[in-house]
């Protein structure tokens, strides 16, 4: 373990809060915060909340459970599960759904959790170390195919079937690898050209730990129960952080915004819009200044419309 205090800031914090408190219910809603993370945006959402207001609010990482146990408030409650769970609430119960997309500070700056390649530390990834399997051990079976998808696909890297193909080379020589700066170093070895100032692992990191927590599909099955949670007139807030996130908020937002006609059927009646987007934000230059961390973040914002899910 480290042993300074590790700290979070938190992104687009009172522009979020914001967001989702200017929908029909404001101050007296009930909200659901799907990443609690450090609890920044959860802390000021209560923070904004009347005595008839509720937070609802999710985590899988254990740590942020521990943290989120030192709000001592009646109206607020956590869950130890990932947010692919929203559906499980009742149908237009909830007046706001926010989903910070971004992993915290302080998993990145612990060694021992292994999302960072500026620690050594073993390779993890896992959001809840309590279950599923590590990064280190399902690269100790994956085949060079299975791992250039991930590489490909999660982490956009051109260089995919080289790293899969080393990776598995390594294993069969000197066995899997299963550190932080072995990943790294391999993963350096093996690319010989990146864009200037980005650390050459820095796309494999990013596949790795959003294959292993299976994140785009969690995301995907999130917006989906957020239709069904959320009453007229809630709100819809999305952070995100690379643009895999973001072209599926993008897409969802868009998708759920216009009314759809089937062709096929000529005379049907259209499928009515059920979001009302409500554009982007983006970091302000000064809170970019403040925390390079969040140079790459993109806000959406939609409201449900009175259409049943």
């Amino acid at each position: 373990m480290t042993d300074t205090p590790l700290t979070h800031t938190t992104v687009l914090l009172n522009e979020a809060v914001d967001a989702l408190l200017d929908g029909a219910a404001g101050a007296d809603g009930r909200y659901v915060d799907c990443t609690f993370g450090r609890g920044g945006h959860s802390r000021l959402i209560l923070s904004r909340l009347s005595e008839q207001g509720r937070l609802q609010a999710f985590d899988k990482d254990l740590e942020a459970i521990a943290e989120a146990g030192r709000i001592d408030d009646a109206r607020f409650a956590i869950r130890h599960e990932g947010f692919s769970n929203l559906g499980e609430l009742p149908a237009g119960s909830v007046d706001g759904v926010l989903m910070d997309l971004g992993i915290s500070s302080p998993q990145i700056d612990s060694p021992e959790r292994g999302f960072s390649f500026r620690f050594d530390g073993p390779l993890d990834m896992r959001m809840d170390t309590t279950r599923g399997e590590s990064v280190a051990e399902w690269l100790s079976t994956a085949t060079v195919d299975q791992i250039t998808e991930v590489i490909r696909d999660y982490g956009e890297e051109r260089f995919a079937f080289q790293i899969a193909k080393a990776l598995v080379a390594r294993r069969q020589e000197r066995g899997p690898i299963s550190t932080t700066a072995e990943l790294a170093q391999l993963v350096a070895d093996t690319v010989k050209t990146r864009e200037p100032g980005q650390n050459p692992a820095t796309r494999t990191f990013q596949a790795f730990r959003i294959f292993i927590n299976a994140e785009l599909e969690e995301l995907e099955q999130a917006l989906k129960a957020s239709l069904g949670v959320l009453a007229e007139g809630g709100r819809l807030v999305v952070i995100s952080f690379h643009s895999l996130e973001d072209r599926i908020v993008k897409q969802f937002i868009a998708k759920h915004s216009k009314e759809v006609v089937d062709r096929r059927v000529p005379f049907a009646q259209p499928v009515a819009m059920r979001l009302n987007a409500l554009g982007r934000v983006k970091p302000s230059e000064e809170e970019v200044r403040g925390n390079p961390r969040s140079r790459s973040a993109i806000m959406r914002i939609a409201e449900r419309t009175g259409v049943p899910a």
